[in-house]
């Protein structure tokens, strides 16, 4: 991300990129209220439509202000990685997250048209692999994030990973409101990763039980489980519930199919999906206490930031 477009934010913020939650609406309107608007790239249900969102996106903000970046995020183990690339190198995208796997296929084309890649780490040995593939930036996925999470508590990780890399950092994991949000930036890190709580948005694309569930729930409700999706993820206990499953019966070993046949009795389309069913939210949950809309919750975010700065000026 260039200095310039660091500039333009209102807030050291990227609203993070969520499966079946973030598209153009959610991406505009954070964008519009001066934060980086991320999405996953397979949100889009072909390449066509990508190609149309992008397009959409950059016309509705043709007219803001000082609009924050558009920021695809390509899942690198997908079957449509290299045609949703050649789309987002089509439109010159200034910003990409890569995950799930390493950013190396994607970097170089990026980087042809002037575009900076993060890429999701969850362990120092992977931060360390990212930035030999030629990464810019490094999203650090710590204990709680919601969807595919780390392992590692945010501190310490953002500690160990300034050891080596003085790029741009992004603390994922936790990041409840402006307290949190300004705690990342006293680590060093220069963004934070928000999800949860724009899952619970008018311009989300979750379904409105998810919205509702999310604002029901709080920390303890959250588990860290590699049934639904073979890596560590942050699910919600009552989603499971609610699809049949006993979350106290899930272990790393178990994989979906095998929960639904065990707990839930088969494997047919009508059963629980993951994702469509089976939610997920990060240990902020606990932060989410309505729905509302993105320039709201980005204005009180911000609120809670400048908050937190004057605090820690009065301890000094």
């Amino acid at each position: 991300m260039s200095a310039a477009a660091l500039q333009r934010l209102r807030l050291p913020l990227i609203a993070a990129p969520m499966l079946r939650v973030s598209g153009p609406a959610l991406v505009t309107a954070a964008c519009r209220a001066g934060v980086v608007g991320a999405f996953p790239t397979a949100n889009a249900r072909t390449v066509d439509e990508l190609d149309q969102w992008l397009t959409q996106m950059r016309e509705s903000l043709q007219d803001a202000e000082q609009p924050g970046p558009v920021c695809p995020n390509l899942i690198i183990r997908q079957p449509r990685l290299q045609d949703d690339l050649a789309c987002l190198v089509r439109h010159r995208v200034e910003m990409v997250i890569t995950s799930v796997g390493s950013p190396a296929a994607v970097v170089g084309p990026l980087h042809d048209v002037g575009c900076t890649v993060f890429a999701d780490v969850a362990s120092v040995g992977h931060a360390e692999k990212a930035l030999r593939a030629g990464a810019d930036g490094l999203v650090l996925l710590s204990a709680g994030a919601g969807g595919q999470t780390g392992w590692a508590n945010g501190m310490a990780f953002a500690r160990a990973v300034r050891q080596f890399f003085d790029g741009p950092l992004v603390m994922a994991g936790g990041i409840s409101d402006g307290h949190a949000l300004w705690a990342a930036r006293a680590l060093g890190c220069d963004l934070g990763y928000m999800g949860t709580k724009f899952i619970a948005t008018e311009e989300s694309m979750a379904d409105a039980r998810h919205k509702a569930m999310v604002v029901s729930s709080r920390l303890d409700d959250v588990m860290r489980t590699r049934a639904f999706t073979g890596l560590d993820a942050s699910m919600l206990r009552p989603s499971i519930e609610a699809a049949g499953l006993d979350p106290d019966q899930l272990d790393e070993t178990v994989t979906f199919d095998e929960a639904r046949t065990r707990f839930g009795g088969g494997t047919s389309d009508d059963k629980p999906k993951r994702w469509r069913d089976i939610w997920s939210a990060g240990h902020s949950v606990s932060g989410v206490t309505g729905i509302h809309d993105v320039a709201g919750l980005v204005a009180a975010t911000q609120a809670e930031y400048e908050a937190a700065r004057r605090r820690t000026a009065d301890l000094q």
